[in-house]
C-alpha cells in the first residue's frame, strides 16, 4: 500500500507543477515551456501507475496481457499521432520547433501507453 500512495502524492505534486507552470504562463501571456508537457505526461503516469500498482505487482498472465496489447494500441495511437503532427507542419498550421515536437511526441506515448492499460485492465 506503501508504494500506491507514495505514486498519488508524485502525481499531486506533478499535477500542482504543471497547474502552477501553466498559471505562470498565462499571466505571463506567453505559451508554457514545452517541459510542461513533459511533467504533465509523468504526473499522468503516476496516477495510472496508483491505480495500475495492485493489480501490476502480481506477475501473471493477464498483466501480460494487458502490457502487450496496450502496447500493440499504442503503437497505432502513435502512428496515428505523426499522420496529425506531420499534417500541421506541412500545411503550416502552427510553427513548431523540433524540440517542441519531440517534447509532444514523448508525452503523448507516456500518456498513451499509461492509460490504455488503465482502460485494459478496467475491461478484462
Amino acid at each position: 500500500m506503501g508504494l500506491k500512495r507514495m505514486y498519488i502524492v508524485m502525481g499531486v505534486l506533478g499535477l500542482l507543477l504543471t497547474g502552477g507552470m501553466i498559471f505562470l504562463a498565462v499571466m505571463a501571456k506567453a505559451a508554457p515551456a514545452p517541459m510542461v508537457y513533459i511533467i504533465l505526461s509523468l504526473t499522468v503516469m503516476c496516477f495510472c501507475l496508483a491505480y495500475l500498482y495492485p493489480q501490476f505487482k502480481q506477475k501473471d498472465e493477464r498483466t501480460t496481457y494487458i502490457r502487450q496489447k496496450g502496447m500493440f494500441i499504442s503503437y497505432f495511437a502513435l502512428l496515428f499521432y505523426y499522420f496529425i503532427l506531420i499534417t500541421i507542419i506541412h500545411f503550416e498550421l502552427l510553427t513548431l520547433t523540433a524540440m517542441d515536437v519531440l517534447y509532444i511526441l514523448c508525452s503523448l506515448t507516456i500518456i498513451t501507453v499509461f492509460l490504455s492499460w488503465v482502460i485494459l485492465a478496467r475491461q478484462i
